[in-house]
């Protein structure tokens, strides 16, 4: 499982940033687009994508990888 993947703030753009690292990954325009590459960043290492808003709390939160959850039906 890799590192998990945010999607910040950065000054009047978006960074995604891979849990505990110093630099961001890549900064866009817009939070969309940050959310897009996150996402494929987080499927390809089976990690969280998590969503900040512009004041920093938790706006959203995806899993992609392996869900400690058993919801077998």
């Amino acid at each position: 499982m890799g590192k998990n993947q945010h999607v910040v703030p950065k000054e009047d753009k978006w960074a995604i940033k891979g849990e505990g690292n110093e630099k961001y990954t890549k900064i866009t325009n817009t939070q969309k687009e940050a959310i897009d590459i996150a996402r494929e960043i987080a499927k390809n290492q089976q990690s969280e994508l998590v969503v900040h808003r512009k004041n920093g709390t938790i706006r959203d939160k995806d899993s992609y990888g392996n869900d400690p959850r058993d919801i077998k039906g």
